[in-house]
């Protein structure tokens, strides 16, 4: 066979072997998607997960043929640190996260994924991942910042900043187990702030990518260039499950952070930056989409079909900024000193940890007056036409219960505030007023940035809707997505 017809034969095959993978990657993630409760692991549901939680897990695969649990370091407060590792493979890959405590999305994905991997089930793409890959997963890198839902170590310092003087033993590990696996590549989970958005978007940033620069010039080499590739698959396949909620990270060159370092230590560093999705305040739909694309990234190395895709296409990827507000109400009416204004309110919900930080109610707080009108909000409320109204205080009588039903019926009286005590939950008041202690003094009514957003909205005259702790409640419909109120003192 001449050269002209080896290429002529050899070029139909190529494609062919492309097509068939993507068949199966499509296949993989649609398996994925629908059998997903079948390996979600059920007693990690809620963003406040401490290192106890994790143990039993943990105890549980260090029985388990194939898996190997080793202790990899301990914490400052000596909380140990593990690695669970497994596949048969040549390509070594590391997944490590909540190197920051107070970001533990993708860990819980990655019980899920070890449950998908040490399920009876069978399949061939698990098979195929076990056969080429070996993986390694440190699911909590910072147990004494999780312990009280914090960023930084007990050290008070930022992990993700250590890898050059690597002061905490969290750093020294991290940097010991990377040197002796010599990683092919390597996957650094966080969670970034839910107010991110794709740049010039009303689209929150639900993922964000990131192939760290390994020098100031962000030169791409093979290392990093196949860490963009395997990212640009990625945004692929979350395209389809949140149009338009992917965000790409600033790559400026930050010599002193592990992903930019691991990068430059021959490691292709992949970051994954799990922010928001409406209504989804434990990130849980969040969590499902790093189990899925990840593993949809793992089969794309073990398939080497990310070497097919194209370089220039990351670029594409919207960079991240920072737009987003829980609740925007535009071109609403405020009368201000005898004179009426028009201006937009930016509304953020703070959360405020209980003393075991296990829970949490949220703080509504005005973040920006004004001109918004390059912002965008989790909810959009246009008031062109509505005017604000300061509430009034209710006293109820003797032996009166608040109910929702209540609450109702006094919002649209001009009534905010309900003038006793309530029993307070774990979470906040679920009653849709905010309660006033006996001493409550009703200040004069002002917005400014920084102060509670609680007022009603009306519309020629009549009340239609309050906003109680920063959240918009429809009061004709008599809804809303209202988390809680707050106790005024």
């Amino acid at each position: 066979m001449n050269s002209r017809n080896r290429s002529a034969f050899i070029i139909p095959l190529l494609l062919l072997f492309v097509s068939m993978t993507a068949l199966a990657q499509d296949q993989l993630v649609n398996d994925l998607v629908s059998q997903y409760e079948n390996f979600k692991e059920t007693s990690l549901n809620k963003r406040r997960i401490k290192h106890k939680d994790l143990q039993p897990l943990i105890e549980k695969y260090k029985n388990q043929a194939g898996i190997t649990v080793t202790k990899v370091g301990e914490s400052i407060e000596g909380r140990s640190l593990s690695l669970l590792s497994l596949g048969s493979g040549d390509t070594d890959v590391f997944l490590w996260s909540q190197m920051h405590g107070d970001e533990p999305t993708a860990t819980q994905a990655i019980f899920d994924i070890l449950n998908y991997f040490s399920s009876e089930q069978k399949n061939n793409a698990k098979k195929l991942l076990l056969k080429k890959l070996r993986f390694h997963f440190l699911p909590m890198l910072n147990p004494d910042g999780a312990e009280v839902f914090t960023r930084r170590n007990a050290l008070g310092i930022d992990i993700n900043r250590d890898a050059l003087d690597l002061a905490s033993p969290e750093g020294r590990t991290l940097k010991r187990v990377r040197d002796s696996l010599e990683a092919d590549f390597g996957f650094n989970l966080h969670d970034q702030s839910k107010y991110y958005n794709a740049e010039r978007t009303d689209k929150p940033a639900t993922l964000s990518y990131l192939a760290p620069a390994y020098n100031y010039e962000k030169d791409i080499n093979g290392v990093r260039g196949n860490a963009m590739k395997v990212i640009v698959l990625m945004n692929a396949l979350v395209q389809d499950f949140a149009p338009g909620q992917v965000g790409r990270y600033n790559d400026d060159f930050e010599p002193r952070a592990f992903g930019d370092n691991i990068q430059k230590w021959g490691t292709s560093a992949i970051l994954i930056e799990s922010g928001g999705f409406l209504n989804d305040a434990e990130k849980q739909k969040i969590r499902q989409l790093n189990y899925v694309s990840i593993l949809a990234a793992l089969y794309s190395i073990a398939t080497k079909s990310y070497e097919k895709i194209d370089l220039a296409d990351y670029e594409k990827i919207p960079q991240n900024d920072r737009k987003l507000f829980d609740l925007k109400i535009e071109d609403v009416q405020y009368e201000l000193l005898g004179n009426t204004y028009t201006l937009d309110i930016g509304v953020n919900y703070l959360e405020v940890d209980n003393a075991s930080h296990s829970n949490f109610y949220t703080k509504g707080q005005i973040m920006d007056l004004g001109d918004l009108s390059t912002y965008y909000g989790y909810k959009t409320f246009p008031a062109n036409g509505y005017k604000i109204v300061p509430g009034k205080i209710y006293f109820p009588k003797d032996g009166e219960l608040p109910t929702k039903v209540k609450a109702y019926e006094l919002l649209k009286k001009g009534y905010i505030y309900w003038h006793g005590t309530l029993n307070m939950e774990d979470n906040g008041f679920n009653f849709p007023m905010q309660v006033v202690s006996k001493k409550f003094m009703l200040p004069d009514f002002r917005l400014y940035v920084g102060l509670n957003p609680s007022f009603l909205l009306s519309k020629n005259g009549v009340i239609s809707h309050a906003v109680i702790n920063g959240y918009l409640i429809n009061l004709q419909k008599e809804s809303s997505y209202f988390r809680n109120a707050i106790f005024l003192r």
